[in-house]
């Protein structure tokens, strides 16, 4: 390879090995015909701005978990901690919680929970230490097979490969290997089309096992990014921001056991890295964790997302023109920017610090230097590293799998503001014509700010540059270039948050049952509060659903499902009523909402044809409002 071309000091040649003079306006797509000067480059203006900074900085320390420690850190993430230690009698949700999951999955969870249990053994630890195939035999038990109808310790082996599954009653959740496997044999789906209806850890198990798993190793070489696209969801495309909270909260859950599945299922390494807790400022701009300066934002501009100095910096760039050549890649002079850097501190939130002063490229350069200096890097300490690894799966396809995955990890405040930079940097690339700054470009200029970061030190990063360098630049291609695609929740995800729901909610029936029957006066209340809540129910035919708009108009409409009815047409209904509020709000700011039943609640894309999605979720309740209320 071309790694033996580079020294270790960043004084890289600007030539490529043949002596051929780098052409800038190379293909868009191709890294291989890109060289990685910009790269390079990048790395000298950092290692500058670093050298020019006298202050001495606390790296972040990163702690190597024991053994058994890293697991059992995971377990808690996914939710599962009464699955060990003191609580692990009292793991009722769990048990519900692992109902839903698919046999990658499950395989994932016996693996952490083993190793828990050994090392907690060895440790001699007093508390119940379950053995994991109890904790799955336990569901089989109680309901003849877990929900995929796999048996309870088992991955894709050649026995029970075509064994057939008869587990969830209800077909609409099913998300067992088996069928998975049938249905991933039956869609016509395309080579460049994300399948989201089907997990994706159970695709690459099926693509490993199938004849044309056997070419897959080439399929990664190939530096071209196809046109990826999602095909349509007759029930609607969930973004993230669509769902409410609660419901978030157990995608999250599923999102590291589905990315730890699929790591697994690849053979790469999925480790999370713990910070050490280190004295960070609580106040000011530049090495302020994300965190704190939305918490003084938000006292200026109640519900900013998005650090208001990451705002106006971005604006500032965008004032003057994306046509700027070189932009992002020409840096500001450095003793400009400590200078420009030292005054925003102090007057930024006075009000009194005078844009007019800052150049386009220093207001670039003040940009990536804001990244660089978070106390944590944007894509975190737990999961740069799993960030950085994406690199290393067979597959272009399964890589766009895993990022959506680890956008789904990263905390609210880390997902916006990225949210923020990756659209910008597409708006840079948009003027590529002018600017000379293609995909590939912005890429290797912007890697090396998100992913070279101070707390890991540079010994690792420098033992093989080359690989590193291409490897992020092309994670950072892969991230600005697929940005819509990330942001959406998989189908299989939130359907198996709608079986966990469903599940506790028959749960929840059941006790309530119990204490009517106990209870035979407060039954009797109940039942006549419920008849009072719902008066409309009762006049509500089939194949029709009521549709409120709370807090916008008094209306509320009886609409008639047909199969073409899509959300965005009820949405139209009301807002020709012009009826209450409903007038003084802009179409794009109001949205149908599914509520209840089984999710908590969902905001609908208006290409959601209504009649499939009621019937996945017959019970619950439709209201009109607007994102904000």
């Amino acid at each position: 390879r071309r790694s033996g071309q580079y020294t270790m000091n960043h004084d890289h040649s600007k030539k490529t090995p043949d002596g051929a003079s780098f052409d800038r306006s190379g293909s868009q797509d191709s890294l291989d015909e890109l060289f990685l000067d910009d790269y390079w480059k990048e790395l000298e203006n950092i290692h500058e701005t670093r050298g020019n900074n006298h202050e001495e900085r606390v790296a972040l320390v990163v702690k190597e978990p024991d053994e058994g420690e890293l697991e059992e850190e995971w377990l808690k993430e996914a939710g599962l901690s009464d699955l060990f230690g003191e609580s692990s009698g009292n793991s009722q949700e769990s048990m519900v919680f692992l109902s839903t999951l698919t046999r990658t999955q499950k395989a994932a969870v016996e693996k952490r929970v083993e190793t828990v249990t050994q090392t907690m053994r060895k440790k001699n630890k007093q508390h119940q230490i379950p053995d994991v195939r109890d904790i799955f035999r336990l569901q089989n038990d109680s309901k003849g097979k877990v929900c995929d109808g796999s048996e309870p310790s088992t991955v894709r082996t050649s026995e029970n490969k075509n064994e057939t599954q008869d587990g969830t009653k209800d077909p609409k959740f099913r998300l067992g290997t088996d069928e998975q496997k049938s249905l991933l044999e039956d869609m016509p789906f395309l080579d460049t089309d994300i399948n989201l209806e089907i997990s994706f850890a159970e695709q690459a198990a099926n693509l490993k096992d199938s004849s044309v798993g056997k070419m897959w190793k080439g399929g990664g070489g190939d530096t071209l990014l196809p046109n990826f696209r999602l095909p349509k969801d007759k029930t609607g495309t969930t973004k993230i921001g669509d769902l409410a909270p609660q419901d978030m909260k157990k995608v999250y859950s599923l999102a590291l056991i589905e990315l730890t599945a699929l790591y697994d299922i690849l053979g790469t390494e999925f480790k999370q890295q713990k910070a050490v807790k280190i004295k960070t400022k609580d106040s000011g701009l530049f090495g302020v964790p994300l965190s704190v300066l939305l918490e003084q934002d938000q006292k200026k501009v109640p519900g900013t997302k998005i650090p208001l100095i990451f705002q106006k910096l971005i604006a500032q760039i965008e004032e003057t023109t994306l046509g700027t050549e070189g932009l992002l890649r020409i840096p500001g002079v450095a003793t400009r920017v400590k200078s420009l850097c030292q005054e925003l501190e102090a007057k930024f939130y006075e009000g009194t610090f005078n844009w007019e002063n800052v150049k386009q490229h220093d207001a670039a350069s003040l940009l990536k230097l804001f990244i660089r200096e978070l106390p944590q890097p944007l894509l975190t300490v737990e999961y740069l590293k799993a960030f950085q690894n994406v690199q290393n799966l067979p597959m272009k396809k399964q890589q766009l799998q895993a990022l959506n995955l680890l956008v789904l990890l990263l905390p609210e405040a880390n997902r916006d503001t990225l949210k923020a930079l990756l659209e910008f940097l597409q708006r840079v690339i948009d003027h590529r014509d002018k600017n000379k700054m293609t995909l590939n470009n912005v890429a290797m200029v912007m890697a090396p700010n998100l992913f070279t970061f101070h707390g890991f030190g540079s010994k690792a990063i420098e033992q093989n540059e080359f690989v590193m360098a291409a490897g992020t630049a092309n994670v950072m291609r892969f991230m600005i270039r697929y940005q819509k695609l990330l942001w959406t929740i998989p189908k299989f995800i939130v359907n198996q948050v709608r079986k966990q729901n469903a599940e506790s909610q028959k749960k929840e029936k059941k006790e309530k049952a119990m204490k009517k029957l106990l209870k035979k006066m407060a039954y009797d209340r109940e039942k006549h509060e419920k008849q009072e809540k719902t008066p409309n129910d009762a006049d509500v035919p089939q194949g029709v659903i009521r549709v409120q708009a709370l807090h916008l108009s008094k209306v509320s409409m009886a609409i008639q499902l047909t199969e073409e009815l899509k959300a965005g047409d009820i949405v139209a209904r009301f807002l020709s009523q012009k009826s209450g509020n409903l007038q003084t709000l802009k179409r794009e700011e109001v949205f149908l909402y599914e509520i209840g039943g089984n999710i908590g609640e969902r905001c609908l894309d208006d290409d959601t044809y209504m009649k499939d999605l009621y019937q996945l979720n017959p019970n619950a309740e439709w209201v009109i409002k607007s994102k904000q209320s």
